[in-house]
């Protein structure tokens, strides 16, 4: 983990985990909602068409923002929801609000005030057995990173290694079934704001995926397993797990030294440039090379090291992703790289974002552009700088061409979000958030064809990575 910082950050009130509590706050939001709702689409009957749709998307963002509010406040599941809502598109508002709003559903991530440590001792007390001194042989109890789930504080076990000790918020775990339920409740609410969306396969995906999310020992697990496909690598590093040490509630991990993302973000270009393309190659390798779907990408989530490496943390949202699914996925880079509208329509169909009846009402060159949007930053090559804000608020100074809008809203309606891509696309999207913020520069979609179409080696870090895989003998299906 990080050098922590010298002030504590301020602790949060109780954790609400009674289902009253809970149900009473996404339950009046979906009423108050709904009533507001019904009550914009009686007055429309009688507005100008014009003015009906400025009042939808007024209605649109009130609930987008009060949806940030209301799940801001609430640990566990809740803010899960959020976290994941921020991945999809509003279809109907116009592409400057649909941007706004998205990075307000972003800002729902893993940062919130730590839990008093008092509550976590009496947890880890249970875990471990008796009193923390018969585990570690100093233990300091000011968090330097808090989630939605749990928390991190530093230690020493009594073998004198340095370790983070990760501890799940108490009541988080019986707070998630509550949750999990009210997330059935927002439905309504989803299909509003998204009406393409299979918001049903999203709430399963959201029950399977924070279900596995709250079993540490599972996380255990899954970051075990990365680590042995990056033992030895060059410029990748994943801590290694004290196994001994952690339960269902607690992970004990190695204490990696690094920096944090901000002060990342203050080095040099080609500084910046090499950590974006580190966490690039991580993430995208791990999907396209070793199908796992790694769904929480935030910078919080790795460090630059002091010989120019990047250790990367937190494997509790994971997927695996199948053949089939891959096969899908590559079929659209390659067709979206090709530029051949015909081929990305049949991809589609295969990847299940296009259903089969849909594929004759969708304009092929039209995918083509709305894919390349979405996908050209790594699927085709070339060089390309991020330029983070600067870059949005240019796309927002375009003028409006209604017709168009309402042409691209009628072809975005017949796509879906197949529910097992979920991850996918969160981590094709914070990934590339991040190398925004990075101002980062590179032939993403060079890179990207190492892992997706089998090509050479694009940078030196790509050629150091080649031959590490090479001296272990490791293929692409590991």
């Amino acid at each position: 983990m990080a050098t922590e910082s010298k002030d504590p950050p301020p602790e949060a009130g109780k954790l609400p985990t009674g289902r009253i509590a809970r149900t009473a706050r996404v339950g009046g939001l979906v009423t108050g909602q709904g009533l507001r709702w019904a009550g914009m689409r009686t007055a429309n009957r009688v507005r100008s068409p014009e003015r009906a749709a400025a009042a939808q998307n007024e209605r649109t963002a009130a609930l987008v923002n009060q949806l940030v509010a209301q799940l801001g406040q609430m640990r566990g599941a809740a803010m899960k929801v959020g976290q994941v809502l921020s991945m999809v598109e509003f279809d109907g508002l116009p592409e400057d609000q649909r941007d706004a709003l998205q990075a307000k559903l972003a800002e729902l991530r893993d940062d919130v005030p730590p839990v008093p440590f008092s509550k976590l001792e009496r947890l880890m007390r249970d875990e471990f057995g008796g009193p923390l001194s018969r585990v570690f042989s100093d233990f300091d109890e000011r968090a330097f990173a808090a989630a939605s789930i749990g928390q991190v504080h530093r230690a020493t076990t009594l073998d004198g290694d340095d370790v983070v000790v990760k501890v799940q918020y108490p009541g988080v775990a019986e707070a998630v079934e509550t949750d999990l339920r009210n997330a059935m409740l927002l439905l309504p609410l989803v299909k509003r704001l998204a009406p393409s969306l299979d918001a049903s396969a999203l709430a399963s995906e959201l029950r399977e995926r924070i279900v596995e999310e709250l079993d540490y020992e599972l996380e255990a697990q899954n970051q075990r397993r990365i680590g042995r496909l990056y033992r030895g690598h060059p410029f990748i590093r994943v801590p290694a797990v004290n196994t001994e040490l952690s339960t269902r509630r607690v992970l004990v991990s190695e204490y990696i030294e690094g920096e944090r993302f901000e002060a990342v973000r203050r080095l040099t270009e080609p500084q910046r440039d090499s950590y974006g393309e580190i966490v690039f190659r991580f993430y995208f390798g791990l999907l396209y090379r070793d199908r796992i779907a790694l769904g929480d990408p935030h910078p919080g989530n790795y460090l630059l090291r002091p010989d120019g490496g990047v250790g990367f943390l937190d494997y509790g949202l994971l997927r695996d992703v199948s053949p089939a699914r891959a096969d899908a996925e590559h079929g659209i880079a390659h067709a979206v790289r090709a530029g051949d509208g015909a081929a990305l329509n049949s991809a589609l169909v295969a990847g299940a974002y296009l259903p089969p009846d849909a594929a004759e009402l969708v304009d092929d060159e039209l995918a083509l552009k709305l894919m390349r949007r979405v996908t050209g930053w790594y699927a085709v090559p070339g060089e390309r700088r991020f330029c983070g804000e600067q870059e949005r608020h240019g796309r927002e100074r375009r003028p409006a061409d209604e017709e168009r809008q309402a042409e691209v809203k009628r072809q975005v309606s017949q796509f879906t979000l197949p529910a097992e891509t979920i991850l996918i696309r969160r981590m094709h999207a914070i990934v590339a958030v991040v190398l925004g913020q990075l101002r980062a520069g590179g032939d993403w979609g060079a890179i990207a064809a190492e892992y997706l179409h089998g090509e050479a080696a694009a940078t030196p870090l790509g050629e150091a990575e080649a031959e590490y895989f090479a001296r272990r003998g490791l293929g692409g299906d590991r």
